[in-house]
């Protein structure tokens, strides 16, 4: 039997964001009513049973809305040395593959995930890292979506972390939060009391270095049934010449 599990937050109007999103929505009968404007009036509401047409909507958001994968373009126009690749170039194979969710829970609010806290959590669930697999970073942050709480209730990614992370054979990360690095006013105060700007988005940029991309805004990690042993599928959307892309992720089990 197969059971998919559904990871993905909503691009939602309602939600407080950085960029705010706009969704213009056109319902049943006030399509039937715009749809005749389009044809010189050959054709009315009274044209359609129940006088209704189709529905519409119209979404005006950044691309790091809702559930989103970066691209490496996002991180700098540069990586390993060459073009970094656009939302629309990275292969899709880096979006599918074994998922394997590692629990930060422990990480405190505005922390930093640590190389410590990572072979901790493997060690936990007994997993050795391999080439492709596809690392779900749990720190509980999407139950506060909706809410001022998800722009700072979360830890992000030690650069020495990701460092390691990738030098296992990974090439995409996924995390429950707003995004992989530390609460933006904790990168800015940081910065602030040190004037060091590695501590701004330093997973980030660290993808200037090293090629990777990262998944953001994941949901529901708590709700699967193991952390291993299963299928992780989060292909985006192909904007053209974007550095980001929406996508919907799942999580796929195969039990007999």
């Amino acid at each position: 039997m197969t059971r998919i599990y559904d990871l993905s937050l909503p691009i939602d109007d309602a939600a407080p964001e950085p960029f705010p999103v706009k969704i213009e929505r056109v319902g049943h009968a006030e399509g039937a009513g715009r749809v005749g404007l389009k044809f010189d009036g050959k054709i009315d509401r009274d044209s359609f049973p129940d006088s209704m047409f189709l529905s519409h909507e119209t979404v005006t958001a950044s691309v790091h809305c809702g559930t989103h994968v970066d691209a490496p373009f996002h991180f700098g126009p540069v990586s390993e040395g060459k073009p970094a690749k656009l939302i629309d170039d990275v292969p899709l194979e880096w979006f599918y593959g074994n998922g394997v969710v590692l629990d930060v829970t422990h990480v405190m609010h505005g922390g930093e995930i640590t190389p410590e806290d990572i072979n901790t959590s493997l060690a936990k669930i007994e997993y050795t890292l391999k080439l492709g697999d596809i690392v779900l970073l749990m720190t509980g942050a999407d139950r506060y979506f909706g809410t001022k709480e998800y722009f700072t209730n979360f830890p992000g990614l030690g650069v020495k972390a990701l460092d390691e992370l990738l030098d296992m054979g990974v090439k995409t990360i996924g995390i429950d939060a707003l995004g992989l690095d530390r609460p933006f006013t904790a990168m800015v105060e940081d910065y602030v009391r040190t004037k060091d700007g590695a501590k701004l988005w330093p997973a980030h940029l660290l993808g200037r270095i090293r090629e990777y991309s990262h998944i953001e805004r994941l949901a529901n990690l708590g709700s699967l049934p193991r952390p291993s042993g299963f299928k992780f599928a989060c292909f985006p959307v192909k904007v053209k010449g974007a550095g980001a892309g929406w996508a919907r992720a799942v999580a796929i089990f195969e039990d007999a």
